[in-house]
C-alpha cells in the first residue's frame, strides 16, 4: 500500500503546484517533473513489478487516474494562462480609434521632372513624338554618325566617360536622333529627353550628370524659318508670349548653318542685370539645319529631305524658372529646398 500512498501524494502535490503556476514555462517544468521520463510518476510505475500479482491491476488503474488528472489540469491551466496573456497583450496594444490619425507625408514631383513634363507637353502639342535611347551608347551613334570621326577636335569639348574604345556614357541625346533616322523614314518629328554625362567638376553651374532635351524634324521642304518659328513658339509657351528671342551664328559639326538661341532676360526684360551678366539676353539652346552628310549616313536622301535639330539643357531651364542659382541643389535631394518648390 506504500505505492498507493505515494500516488495519492503525487496527485495532491502536482495538482496544488499546477494551480499555483503563473506562467506556461512553470507548467512545462511541472509536467516534466511529474510525467517526464525521469518524473516522479514514472519512477513509481517502474516499481509495479515488485507488487503481488493481484495488486498490480489496481495500482495500474490508480496510476493512470493520477496521470489523467495531472494532464487534464495542465491542459486547463495552460489554456487559462494563454488566454490571460492574450488579454494583457490586447490591452497593451489597444488603439483608440477615436483619436485623430497622423497625416502621411505625401511627396511631390521634383522641379526638374515638372519642367521636363512641361517641355514634353509643349512639343507634343506641336506634333512631336517622344523618343528614348540607351544611356550607355556606342561611339558610332554618339559621335561618328554625327560627323565627328575619331580624333575630331569637337570631341575634346565633350569630356567623355569611356567604358572602352567603342562604348561610352552618352554626352548628348543626339544619338537617339541617329537611331530614329536609321529606324524610320521621314517625316520625323521627335524630341529625345534624358540624362547625359560629361567629365565635369561639380560646382554651381556644372555637373557630371545633367539633362538634355534634343529635337529633330526631317521632312520635305524644311527650312531655317521652320526652325526659328518652332523654337520661338516653344520659348513663348514656356515663359510667356511677350518673351523675345534672338539667334546668333554658331558652329556644330552635325548642323549647317548652326545657331545659338537666346531669350530675353525675364528678370530685367533686356535692360541688363546680374542674372544675364548685363547682356539683356540669356543663352538657352543650340540649333541648326541637319548636315546632308548626317542625313545620307542614315539612308535619307538629302536631295529630297531636309531637317533641323536642337538641344536644350533642362537643368538650366529649371534654374531659370525657379530662380535657382546653384545647379547642385537639383541633385542633392535636400528636403528643405525641395519643399519650397
Amino acid at each position: 500500500m506504500a505505492i498507493k500512498e505515494t500516488l495519492d501524494r503525487i496527485r495532491e502535490e502536482a495538482l496544488s503546484a499546477i494551480k499555483a503556476a503563473d506562467a506556461e514555462s512553470a507548467i512545462e517544468d511541472l509536467r516534466v517533473r511529474y510525467l517526464g521520463k525521469k518524473g516522479e510518476l514514472t519512477a513509481i510505475l517502474k516499481q509495479m513489478g515488485t507488487l503481488p500479482a493481484e495488486e498490480r491491476p489496481l495500482m495500474g488503474q490508480l496510476s493512470n487516474d493520477v496521470r489523467k488528472d495531472i494532464e487534464a489540469l495542465i491542459a486547463e491551466r495552460s489554456s487559462a494562462l494563454r488566454q490571460k496573456a492574450q488579454e494583457l497583450r490586447f490591452k497593451a496594444e489597444a488603439l483608440d480609434v477615436t483619436l485623430p490619425g497622423t497625416d502621411p507625408h505625401i511627396g511631390s514631383r521634383h522641379p526638374l521632372e515638372t519642367v521636363l513634363d512641361d517641355i514634353k507637353e509643349i512639343f507634343l502639342g506641336m506634333g512631336f513624338n517622344v523618343a528614348e535611347g540607351p544611356e550607355v551608347e556606342f561611339d558610332h551613334y554618339c559621335f561618328e554618325m554625327l560627323n565627328m570621326p575619331k580624333h575630331h577636335p569637337a570631341r575634346d569639348t565633350q569630356d567623355t566617360f569611356y567604358i572602352n574604345d567603342n562604348v561610352l556614357l552618352r554626352t548628348q541625346t543626339s544619338s537617339v536622333q541617329i537611331r530614329t533616322m536609321l529606324a524610320q523614314k521621314p517625316p520625323i518629328r521627335i524630341i529625345s529627353p534624358g540624362r547625359v554625362y560629361r567629365v565635369d567638376t561639380v560646382d554651381a553651374t556644372h555637373s557630371p550628370i545633367f539633362h538634355q532635351i534634343e529635337g529633330l524634324v526631317v521632312d520635305k521642304g524644311i527650312t531655317m524659318a521652320d526652325l526659328k518659328g518652332t523654337l520661338a513658339e516653344f520659348i513663348r509657351k514656356l515663359y510667356g508670349a511677350d518673351i523675345k528671342v534672338r539667334f546668333r551664328p554658331h558652329h556644330f559639326p552635325y548642323t549647317e548653318p548652326s545657331a545659338e538661341m537666346d531669350m530675353e532676360c525675364f528678370r530685367c526684360h533686356g535692360e541688363g542685370c546680374s542674372l544675364c551678366k548685363g547682356e539683356g539676353y540669356i543663352e538657352i539652346l543650340g540649333c541648326g539645319m541637319v548636315r546632308p552628310e548626317v542625313l545620307e549616313g542614315c539612308g535619307i536622301d538629302s536631295s529630297v529631305y531636309s531637317g533641323f535639330a536642337f538641344g536644350v539643357g533642362a537643368d538650366r531651364i529649371t534654374m531659370m524658372r525657379y530662380g535657382i542659382n546653384d545647379l547642385r541643389v537639383l541633385f542633392e535631394n535636400d528636403m528643405r529646398f525641395l519643399q519650397q518648390l
